[in-house]
């Protein structure tokens, strides 16, 4: 099939197509096109930047023009990969469709999903967490939703999807058809895709654990500290837009900054921005505003810019296969590109996973082991878990304590009430006629070190501040005291002034 119009397509969709100018089908269109228009499951993977979307977009949109009645649902595992699924969906509808849509994805406002929920969508795409919060809801129903999508199915499963992902096919029917796609297909993913599909079409287009034949790669071995000098010299010698990979969110903004510093346009992208941001930063490279991107894995899935020209993985992936999906953002859709890798020596290992998955048939040397710190040693640990669960060190022993611990407020009684203040020892451990170790009428060893009698070298009487008993009081004890004189100045027969205490005090009447 050498064109779109062989496959029998509505009529909206192939006009569609022509304005897209999506003329000849990709390997990956051309084997699963046909069959998911029969309605058959598939399990596919393919190369990244072979077409997959389109491969699972085309059947589905022609299933709702077709079908007047029922839904599409699809999820992805990144909120960028859903956004761009979204457009090229939207794309293959036209403006003038009547299907309304949703995007249902995280870091959006509930109040805009809310909206476009109430217009009765027939397409949903969006992320499992989004998804669930709005079934939790009821918000969001499925019962009617035919026709299923697993993009990118691995990386799901990598970022701990699968749960989420379970909890979302309670609320499909049974009856259904589900395409599961994804650029690598290890062994969990096979045994998943029993219980998720049925009698489905197993299609493999290129080998899944090697990349575009079109990008030239390139190893760079050196030094932690020689890593940024050399990439301003690839960045110099370098045209073209540029995506640089780094480990961590904090790294890539500060690379970011750095090459800012250094008169570099670059802007990063990570998952701790929130999503207009990211859709921003995103916006802004496809329209060639600034060269440089640097970005964490979040940018390893889905990102389909044509004119990114050069991959650089500043820091290796943790997983080797997203070593193949970092440096498939270049070269899209049969184009050229490149991709550069430093390792350090610290990355032996990394590098070495990342090839024997490119070349498993190739014999290779393992990598030495490092013996500094955080790598395998043969002696003992410092703190560890051993066989019996106990967070000790492995120089006193992993062996399992005989009694409970006590719980340290004040008392000596462990969990099962026992008194750890007596000794728990058996009688007969002890010896009665043994002789103590020290003899209790013993004199002591020497004289104590200071005479309490003694009288200091620079000691001085303190003064005596006490009252002297011999001493005249000032005081005259026949004297008058002012207030009883007060008293007696008052005219004869006044009445005496009322104090506090002469007010009635009110009791409580007391029970007969």
């Amino acid at each position: 099939m050498n064109d779109f119009y062989s496959f029998g397509l509505p009529e909206s969709l192939v006009q569609s197509l022509d304005r897209l100018q999506f003329k000849t089908p990709t390997p990956i269109q051309v084997a699963a096109i046909p069959l998911a228009l029969k309605g058959r499951d598939i399990l596919g993977s393919a190369q990244t930047g072979t077409g997959k979307t389109a491969a699972f977009g085309i059947p589905l949109v022609a299933k709702l023009l077709a079908n007047p009645q029922g839904s599409a649902l699809v999820i992805t595992p990144t909120r960028e990969l859903a956004t761009q699924v979204m457009q090229a969906l939207r794309d293959l509808l036209g403006k003038t469709s009547p299907i309304r849509t949703a995007l249902i994805i995280g870091g959006e406002a509930m109040g805009k999903q809310f909206q476009q929920l109430r217009t009765n969508p027939r397409l949903f795409v969006g992320t499992p967490g989004r998804i669930n919060d709005h079934l939790s809801r009821g918000t969001l129903k499925l019962n009617d939703t035919n026709f299923l999508v697993l993009d990118e199915m691995d990386r799901m499963l990598d970022m701990g999807f699968s749960i989420q992902i379970e909890q979302i096919r309670k609320h499909l029917p049974k009856e259904r058809q589900t395409m599961l796609f994804s650029a690598t297909m290890p062994q969990n993913i096979l045994r998943l895709a029993e219980s998720y599909l049925t009698q489905p079409e197993r299609i493999a287009v290129g080998s899944t654990s090697n990349p575009a034949a079109k990008i030239k790669q390139e190893m760079v071995a050196l030094s932690e500290v020689d890593k940024y000098p050399q990439l301003l010299t690839q960045l110099e010698k370098r045209e073209g837009s540029v995506i640089i990979f780094i480990k961590t969110k904090y790294g890539a903004e500060k690379m970011a900054k750095r090459l800012k510093d250094d008169h570099h346009s670059a802007d990063a992208l990570h998952g701790d921005l929130r999503h207009n941001k990211r859709e921003s930063v995103i916006k802004a490279f496809r329209n060639s505003k600034y060269r440089i991107l640097v970005a964490t894995d979040v940018a390893a899935r889905g990102l389909d810019i044509p004119h990114i020209e050069h991959v650089i993985n500043y820091d290796l992936p943790q997983c080797p296969e997203d070593y193949i999906h970092r440096i498939g953002r270049t070269a899209r859709a049969g184009a050229e590109g490149e991709a550069i890798c430093f390792v350090t020596p610290a990355d032996k290992g990394k590098w070495y996973a990342i090839n024997r998955l490119m070349n498993p048939n190739t014999p290779m040397e393992a990598p030495p082991r490092d013996h500094k710190k955080g790598s395998s040693r043969s002696g003992p640990k410092k703190w560890g878990r051993g066989p019996g669960g106990d967070h000790r060190s492995e120089s006193r022993g992993n062996a399992p304590r005989s009694e409970p611990r006590g719980d340290f407020r004040g008392d000596r009684k462990g969990s099962q009430g026992r008194d750890y203040s007596r000794d728990q020892r058996s009688e007969t451990s002890r010896d009665p006629n043994r002789v103590p170790s020290r003899d209790p009428n013993r004199a002591p060893s020497a004289a104590p070190s200071r005479d309490p009698n003694r009288t200091p070298s620079s000691w001085t009487p303190k003064k005596d501040y006490g009252r002297d008993p011999n001493r005249t009081t000032s005081r005259d004890p026949n004297r008058t005291p002012s207030r009883d004189h007060a008293r007696d100045q008052r005219p004869a027969g006044s009445a005496p002034r009322k104090t506090w205490s002469d007010k009635p005090v009110a009791r409580r009447p007391q029970r007969p």
